[in-house]
């Protein structure tokens, strides 16, 4: 009895989070994707799906090493960075937008902004995830394999990274969903090229929901699978 009262509530939980997508089945009008919506739209996609690629990169590229960093050091030190990184989450957009806006100066509404302003918006979300990964990882394994003669990059390789690589896995998908729905600071330091989220607005104000609906579709088409997708794979266990 319990059991299925467990599984009945966690059910109603499932529906309430699912129950927005139902808003894709409502009566809007006739969605619109003539020219004056499909090519401003289709480019957002595409410098969104780029220029995002581009952020998660170096989000992992920096974000990695600095989290087995913060991972190894000890409660003080851990918490001095985990304030530093924490930060970049806690700033509220607009604000965190002009701020980024005056730092890039000449800079601003250019590929560069664009991705400046996801990584910052995004890495801390990577980095802190990465840093809970890591810390599953028995510090004496590592040990062991470096006293076996495992150079620093083949212990990572064989045995911190697939220790860690789930928490990795979902760390990223939330950099990902984070940076690519990132509205309120690119908007103003990003404004041109338009991501998706931009274009999203500026379709609302100058043609109405039917006129969303489509980019909205795609919108989060793109953002959901590839993290899903990342998180099943990161649970395959490797065969025997």
């Amino acid at each position: 009895m319990k059991s299925k009262l467990a599984r009945a509530g966690a059910g109603l939980v499932a529906l309430t989070l699912l129950y927005p997508l139902s808003g894709l089945l409502r009566q809007v009008g006739s969605w619109r994707w003539d020219p004056d919506v499909a090519n401003p739209s289709l480019a957002s996609i595409r410098v969104s799906l780029g220029l995002t690629s581009v952020a998660m990169l170096i989000v992992v590229v920096l974000g990695t090493p600095i989290a087995i960093y913060i991972a190894r050091r000890g409660v003080r030190e851990r918490l001095w960075w985990q304030a530093v990184f924490l930060i970049s989450i806690l700033l509220p957009p607009l604000a965190l937008g002009i701020l980024l806006s005056i730092t890039f100066g000449r800079v601003t509404n250019t590929p560069a902004a664009f991705v400046g302003t996801q990584v910052y918006v995004s890495i801390g979300y990577y980095v802190l995830g990465a840093v809970a990964a890591f810390d599953g990882v028995p510090l004496m394994l590592e040990k062991h394999a470096a006293l076996l003669g495992q150079s620093p990059v083949a212990v990572f390789r064989r045995v911190t990274f697939p220790l860690a690589r789930l928490g990795l896995a979902v760390a990223l998908s939330v950099a990902w969903v984070r940076a690519l729905g990132e509205f309120g600071a690119v908007m103003i330091t990003a404004y041109y090229p338009s991501g998706m989220p931009v274009q999203l607005w500026v379709n609302l104000q100058s043609f109405g929901l039917p006129a969303v609906m489509p980019l909205l579709l795609i919108f989060l088409v793109t953002a959901l699978p590839l993290p899903w997708a990342v998180h099943l794979l990161a649970q395959r266990r490797p065969h025997a």
